[in-house]
């Protein structure tokens, strides 16, 4: 076994020899300057700039203060052990990343010795851990980014015992396994991955960059010129495939990334002018509906949370308009709800000032991006609880972390949310049980999980089969039309061979109710159709084609308008297997419509919240006379 990592060293050292050249020739060379320590992402002395955003605001000195309290609850606290859950240590890299950055920032602005001791003990356990679970390099990269910033933030200070021992291990158990072939497949891929395992390297990377120049420049310019990979599919207008929650994975990391770089070298390197990335501060934004929750496509969580990232964006556009969510979140959250977040302490850094108080409403109330996951996302008002919202998507089930939730929408109004999404299921709950969780072709066991399939989503089953994953269904209009917000999406090819058209559009009529309208076109066999829509709300049918759905107190009409002869039922969510997550509190309602083979029919279903049902009267036009703008960079 010794002779096997030797070898594996020995080919780490030659690879780097190899790629020496290399290094010599891009963005980062060995007439490159870089400050002394600290320099990652809050150069020394600059502590004084976020001692002047505290006094200045009160929202930033609870939140300063919240970060302070959380760095003394974790005084007593054992350090982080080397725990593994299935293949995974990432919990444990997680939690190591929260508390060496909260501890780092609490002794950067206090000075108080409590904070650097504690700090230092971490690192120093962590240190000591046979390895940082490289077989799962996500672990790795963030274990990675976690001793980098104690490391460097508290570099003048540490015992030479303590920087000793914790260089040595960032070196080998984070920067030296990366160069490894059987470790480093990320580097390919186009996904979170990348984002986070180059940007934890490259922490790494410069963090001892002084003790390994050569392989320090290797690292960095490596992730430059890889990260664009995930970057060119925020192209072309912003839109993040993976969905809501991996946005807040992924494109954290990728800022984190970026704000490090351009600030130890005072240039991003064309990063921040990859196409679309800056816009993505617009898709995030309006993610978020006026409960609060988030469009929870795909394996996303069914909640929202405040995003650090945001005020990096907010900064390079010079639109704060883009912080009204994270205001409402600063504004009406405790700061201690936040500090779970293990990047929170960025927020203070990428914050540059702005005044909480002085976030400009946005002015655009309708927002739609192309993309391998297209969406648009509509509201009626930014600062009406009672707003109208609804979230709409196209996309691909080959996509990462993709469902086959093609076609389907969230929907609020009142305050409440209607029409609904499960999000993700926990990983671990799956693979414990042997599920294969990540395949992405037609007969992954992947879609044999309850929660992922077309069947539980707010979208259409033909024949009680399951969405062509293969398929690709794009926005193919959006409005912004005041009196008729609307999209429209092609989902043919995801229902091949069961259709031979499949269209859909979702409107907001009047700023008053919502028109959920489907044009299909069948095969030379009949098929049958099932409209579902997941809901949180008590059901109660009321007829033929009418539902009416109480929650909080408030009700909403389901209404279809067409096809006329239909019944509304609704259909169980309880778990079919046993490793599928339980859904207490949620139903499915619909109903299903025969069409004749090769036919031509529409659906057309109305949601209407309460005190608006004389409001929807208008007739329902076909897609084909609705008004289109093209998407945005399309």
């Amino acid at each position: 076994m010794k002779l096997f990592h030797h070898l594996m060293n020995a080919l780490a050292v030659l690879l780097l020899l190899t790629t020496s050249v290399a290094a010599q020739t891009g963005p980062i060379t060995t007439n490159t300057k870089l400050p002394a320590h600290p320099r990652i992402l809050l150069l020394g002395g600059e502590e004084a700039t976020i001692r002047k955003t505290i006094s200045a605001d009160k929202t930033w000195e609870k939140m300063h203060q919240a970060i302070l309290a959380e760095s003394d609850n974790l005084l007593d606290k054992p350090p982080v052990e080397r725990i593994q859950i299935g293949r995974r240590l990432l919990d444990k890299s997680r939690e190591a990343l929260r508390r060496i950055f909260f501890l780092s920032y609490a002794y950067r602005l206090s000075q108080q010795p409590k904070y650097l001791a504690r700090a230092e003990k971490e690192m120093v356990a962590i240190a000591g851990f046979s390895d940082w679970n490289p077989s799962h390099f996500l672990d790795v990269a963030e274990m990675t980014m976690a001793m980098a910033i104690g490391y460097d933030w508290l570099h003048q200070n540490l015992s030479s015992t303590a920087k000793a021992s914790i260089k040595e291990a960032i070196l080998k158990k984070g920067l030296e396994p990366s160069m490894n072939p059987k470790h480093n497949s990320w580097l390919k891929v186009t996904h979170n991955w990348n984002q986070v395992c180059n940007a934890g390297m490259a922490y790494g990377a410069l963090a001892i960059y002084e003790d390994q120049p050569e392989l320090a420049r290797n690292i960095i310019n490596r992730a430059i010129e890889t990260i664009v990979l995930p970057m060119k599919d925020y192209s072309p207008g912003g839109a993040y495939p993976e969905g809501y929650g991996y946005w807040g994975y992924g494109t954290s990391f990728n800022v984190m990334f970026n704000s490090a770089i351009e600030k130890a070298f005072g240039q991003d390197f064309g990063l921040n002018s990859q196409p679309g990335f800056l816009q993505t501060a617009g898709y995030l934004q309006n993610m978020t509906g006026p409960s609060g929750s988030s469009f929870n496509y795909s394996d996303a969580g069914t909640g929202g949370g405040l995003q650090p990232a945001m005020f990096w964006f907010a900064n390079k556009l010079k639109d704060p308009s883009v912080l009204w969510v994270e205001r409402s979140r600063l504004q009406n959250e405790e700061a201690s709800r936040h500090v779970r977040d293990r990047l929170l302490p960025a927020i203070m850094i990428w914050s540059n000032g702005q005044s909480i108080l002085n976030i400009p409403t946005p002015t655009e109330k309708v927002w739609a991006g192309a993309g391998s996951m297209p969406v648009a996302l509509m509201r009626t008002s930014w600062t009406d609880p009672n707003a109208i919202y609804v979230g709409f998507k196209g996309g691909s089930a080959s996509v990462n972390h993709a469902h086959m939730d093609i076609g389907s929408f969230v929907m609020e109004a009142n305050g409440v949310r209607w029409a609904m999404d499960f999000g993700m299921q926990g990983y671990e709950s799956l693979e414990s049980k042997g599920i294969q969780l990540f395949g992405r072709t037609q007969d992954a066991q992947r879609w044999e999980v309850f929660r992922y399939t077309n069947r539980v989503h707010n979208t259409l089953t033909v024949n009680n089969e399951l969405q062509r994953v293969a398929g690709k269904a794009p926005i193919t209009g959006f409005s912004k039309a005041p009196a008729f917000m609307s999209a429209t999406t092609d989902m043919s090819t995801v229902y091949e061979g069961s259709l031979a058209k499949a269209n859909r559009g979702i409107a907001i009529v009047d700023q008053a109710y919502v028109v959920v309208r489907d044009e299909l076109e069948t095969m030379p066999q009949a098929s049958t159709i099932r409209w579902t829509m997941l809901t949180p709300a008590q059901v109660k049918i009321t007829g033929k084609n009418r539902a009416e759905l109480t929650q909080n107190g408030k009700k909403m009409i389901l209404q279809v308008q067409e096809p006329a002869q239909i019944t509304m039922k609704t259909w169980s969510t309880d778990p079919p297997k046993d490793y599928d997550a339980p859904n207490p509190g949620t139903t499915l309602v619909g109903f299903e419509a025969k069409m004749p083979a090769q036919t031509k029919g529409a659906l057309t279903v109305l949601l209407i919240p309460e005190n608006a049902e004389k409001k929807a009267t208008n007739k329902v036009h076909p897609l084909a006379h609705w008004p289109k703008s093209p998407l945005p960079g399309k």
